[in-house]
């Protein structure tokens, strides 16, 4: 059984659709989302279109669930003032279709690597879509977050940093970013993003336990053209925050 995890696609169809098409090298038998996936990029309501084509299962993240109540998301909103305007124009492309299918999703989901192993998939942590998962993150904090729930492997996102750790019997797994990985977690301001996008995949065979982490590099011209065509507010600045492979 391998199972394909993305998190964090942010609107980059672009990004989302370079991952996919990796992940069809990999021969695996189910793609999971674990969330975030339509806010704050060019192109959420295809996003969510390639996501519902796929039959994809998808956890609910922090930003999914702020789209279902907009007004109390603006009014807590935090950030450089473009981050309230790029809700705004978000959720001002989607559809009532794209609101159900968001409002379906549910905060965790179990996936089944045979019938007596299985991971378990959240966005921040089971007992919160809003909590870090660090590399860092002290043991018995871990413990809180991850009290009362059991699987051998436990899949989540929100952090935009690719992670492999073991906590007592158990591996914590990050999927990392597919449309937004970010330079460093926590951070002041506006994050800068890196020039790639992230996956991982939980890999179950014969008794044998695997996980791999993907970074796979994009097109970030085409993602330029993407953001200028969607009419998307503050364009300039959201390129702005990308990384170059120079560094610039």
């Amino acid at each position: 059984m391998r199972v394909a995890l993305v998190s964090d696609i942010h609107g980059n169809l672009v990004s989302l659709e370079a991952v996919l098409a990796d992940i069809a090298q990999k021969q695996v038998d189910r793609i999971v989302c674990l969330g975030d996936v339509p806010m704050f990029g060019p192109q959420p309501g295809q996003v969510l279109a390639r996501l519902r084509e796929m039959n994809c299962l998808c956890v609910m993240g922090n930003h999914d669930l702020e789209l279902l109540d907009m007004e109390k998301a603006l009014a807590e909103a935090e950030g450089p003032p473009p981050v309230a305007d790029w809700m705004e124009w978000c959720a001002s492309r989607l559809v009532s279709s794209d609101l159900d299918y968001l409002a379906s999703w549910q905060p965790m989901i179990e996936v089944p690597l045979d019938t007596t192993t299985t991971v378990l998939c959240f966005h921040g942590s089971p007992r919160s879509n809003m909590d870090l998962i660090l590399a860092a993150t002290p043991a018995a904090e871990l413990d809180e977050m991850l009290a009362g729930h059991s699987a051998q492997v436990m899949a989540g996102g929100h952090t935009h940093l690719q992670m492999l750790r073991r906590h007592d019997d158990v591996l914590v797994v990050n999927a990392g970013s597919v449309g937004w990985p970010l330079e460093q977690m926590p951070f002041e301001g506006m994050p800068r993003f890196m020039p790639w996008s992230e996956y991982a995949i939980v890999n179950w065979i014969d008794g044998k336990l695997g996980v791999e982490l993907y970074r796979i590099p994009i097109d970030l011209v085409a993602i330029r053209k993407a953001v200028l065509d969607s009419g998307m507010p503050h364009a300039d600045f959201w390129m702005s925050q990308w990384i170059t492979q120079e560094g610039a």
